[in-house]
């Protein structure tokens, strides 16, 4: 059984709380008991909150763990406890492993370490293709009547560029009420590009990478999802053309939903200046025109979601040329004060919105159940308790992941997680990470819980 907890004069955000407040929350059995005023249970744990919001727990739908087959990069207990740190309570593991997760073994494995980690629900990614080769579709019925239940299929890093084939991907998972996620990227047009296609391209020269590429394909697969009737999600939307078109389907009743990468909604283009390969991520960094119209879409609903895209890699494929240089930088343990210092300091959202953007809105697209309650009497016990005031310079010592590929080390950034609560049981606590093996042994008595 999880455990017993209070948690002390906390201020609720999220569609449950009924509006913020401060409050006390009792824990027991995994899920939410009671909120209230000086609550009391002689058997509980008691975590002081007092200056801190408790928002539900974050879910990412976009998070590289790179096991089975990359474990240099990460591994998913190591993952799992990068998520944790950062405060999220689920992710979804994308297909790009080795072997590929197209199969029911590969999905079933991946989400069996992710039971023995404990720290994070892991929620397998389906690829859409065999081996993402873009040929043929993979095993899609099979895996989602898997003991994995998939419901999210991506070829992620791979766009599916074939529309034959994205069309019968769209029409299969439309059977059991599955989800495409589109990495959209126009391969014809993307050869050998290194970063945004623009005057910091020209004058670095670097090939460019044209925003209608991405814009192309999301065109063509929001008219493929209306034609067959099926579900569309459209991952790290990054140009203000991109925006656009996903407005127009949603306008028309398109069933298409989209998210961004809290990188995209704060770092521009002209940070490959000074060529460090942190920077260069796909799709790549944009304009600052870019920027303001991702804002603006969370802002009015378009983009629905932040997803992190968390894409580790060996320091060796980092520290390089910048031609030569992996795409990806990692993100969850910056997500939160990332998102914090885009949106929430500068007044485009407030937390109640970042609860949808980062807890209900992912678990309802990726199918994780309960986080549609928000913080209530009887929703399951999955929280993230935050420090708003705090400031700190995030270091290399705050990434708890196998690669350190991030570009937001040494910068000063506003947020602090100071706890995150998994399935009734603490994964953080005062900032640190509660010990693997009393976090294992949790999740092995609670085993099952927060799964769809």
């Amino acid at each position: 059984m999880s455990q017993r907890i209070i948690v002390r004069a906390v201020e609720l955000v999220g569609s449950g709380a009924g509006g913020k407040g401060s409050t006390d929350i009792l824990i027991a059995d995994g899920v939410i008991a009671e909120l209230g005023s000086r609550l009391s249970d002689a058997k509980a744990t008691v975590i002081d909150a007092d200056g801190l919001i408790a928002l539900p727990g974050l879910v990412d739908l976009h998070t590289h763990l790179r096991e089975p087959g990359f474990e240099r990069s990460e591994t998913v207990l190591s993952g799992s406890r990068a998520a944790a740190i950062g405060g999220f309570t689920a992710v979804h593991a994308m297909a790009n492993t080795n072997p590929v997760a197209d199969t029911v073994s590969v999905v079933e494995h991946v989400m069996s370490l992710g039971d023995s980690a404990g720290y994070v629900t892991v929620r397998p990614v389906g690829a859409v293709t065999v081996g993402l080769g873009g040929v043929r579709l993979a095993e899609i019925g099979a895996m989602a009547r898997s003991r994995a239940k998939v419901r999210v299929f991506s070829d992620d890093g791979k766009c599916v560029s074939d529309a034959q084939l994205m069309r019968r991907a769209l029409e299969y998972v439309a059977t059991f009420g599955g989800v495409v996620a589109q990495h959209a990227q126009e391969p014809r047009l993307t050869e050998g590009a290194q970063m945004n296609e623009g005057r910091v391209s020209g004058e670095l020269g670097l090939e460019g990478w044209p925003s209608v590429a991405e814009e192309a394909i999301i065109a063509r697969d929001v008219l493929l999802a209306e034609f067959v009737g099926a579900r569309l999600h459209v991952c790290h939307v990054s140009t203000a053309g991109s925006v656009d078109v996903v407005r127009w389907a949603k306008a028309r009743g398109i069933p298409v939903t989209a998210e961004v990468t809290p990188h995209h909604l704060l770092l521009t283009e002209e940070l490959a200046s000074g060529y460090d390969a942190n920077f260069k991520v796909n799709p790549p960094l944009r304009r600052s025109e870019d920027v303001a119209a991702l804002r603006a879409g969370l802002a009015d609903g378009t983009i629905d979601v932040i997803a992190t895209d968390h894409a580790p890699h060996p320091q060796e494929v980092k520290d390089c040329a910048w031609a030569d240089a992996a795409f990806g930088m990692v993100g969850l343990e910056s997500a939160l004060s990332v998102v914090q210092a885009a949106l929430v300091d500068t007044e485009v959202l407030a937390w109640t919105d970042i609860a949808r953007v980062l807890s209900s809105m992912p678990a309802r697209i990726g199918h994780v159940e309960g986080y549609d309650r928000g913080i209530a009497a009887g929703a399951p016990a999955e929280l993230t308790l935050v420090d708003p005031a705090a400031r700190r310079d995030f270091e290399v010592g705050d990434l708890r992941g196998e690669s350190v590929n991030s570009p937001f080390v040494g910068l000063r950034l506003p947020g602090r997680v100071m706890a995150t609560i998994h399935a009734g049981n603490p994964t953080v606590l005062d900032g640190e990470l509660v010990a693997a093996e009393r976090v294992a042994a949790a999740a092995t008595k609670s085993e099952g819980r927060g799964r769809g």
